[in-house]
């Protein structure tokens, strides 16, 4: 067994443990930390199995931006978020573990790169004499169209239905609706009101005690 099928199998029991993490942990924050972790060890695999666009693709995509997935689900769940804001400093240790755990992920991924440059399969990129982006390009569109479609359909139907349930009519909530805002007009909002100056006279009881305080 050489040394990229051991970091394979590394690689590869990393992203089952912190898949696991991700449904078992009760903090969502950690549970965002392990979801990192995950796509981070999903792509090594996928790089040392000689797929290095859907590497670095998975690392801009989801690990970029998996903190704003983190805040819609924050945003849907209502979960307050004061307590979350108050312990940053708590969250630290577990931040610099999955820190760590990357570092020496990408340092291994570096070590199987530089001892060998044969992928655990047979690339067929290079044996087209493409590139792998142009490969992938190739085959997505042409004999995988129809799954690629189909993938496109569903993940649109489940952006239209976590829409409907964040919009959905709760007690307490304030909504907008964005039909009346647009018609609104000036003089629904502002009322001009036009009032004489005038003069405050004092009371009785304030002239006596100004008198009382100009003697003193």
């Amino acid at each position: 067994m050489d040394f990229a099928t051991i970091a394979f199998f590394v690689f590869a029991a990393a992203a089952v443990l912190s898949g696991i993490a991700v449904i078992s942990v009760k903090n969502p924050v950690h549970a965002a930390l392990s979801l990192v972790l995950t796509f981070f060890s999903v792509a090594c695999v996928w790089i040392i199995a000689g797929a290095e666009f859907l590497g670095v693709a998975l690392i801009l995509v989801y690990v970029g931006a998996v903190m704003v997935l983190f805040l819609f689900v924050v945003m849907m769940l209502d979960i307050d978020v004061a307590p979350l804001r108050e312990g940053f400093v708590r969250y630290l240790p577990v931040g610099l573990v999955v820190a760590v755990v990357m570092l020496v992920e990408m340092l291994v991924l570096i070590g199987v790169k530089v001892q060998s440059t044969i992928p655990l399969t047979p690339d067929a990129a290079e044996a087209e004499g493409v590139s792998n982006t142009a490969w992938l390009a190739r085959a997505l569109f042409t004999k995988f169209l129809l799954p690629f479609e189909i993938a496109a359909v569903i993940l649109t139907v489940a952006v239209i239905a976590a829409v409907m349930l964040t919009l959905r009519r709760r007690e307490g909530a304030r909504h907008q609706n964005p039909g009346e805002q647009t018609r609104v007009r000036a003089a629904d909002r502002v009322r001009m009101i036009k009032m004489d100056a005038v003069r405050p006279v004092p009371a009785a009881g304030d002239d006596a005690s100004a008198a009382e305080e100009g003697k003193a």
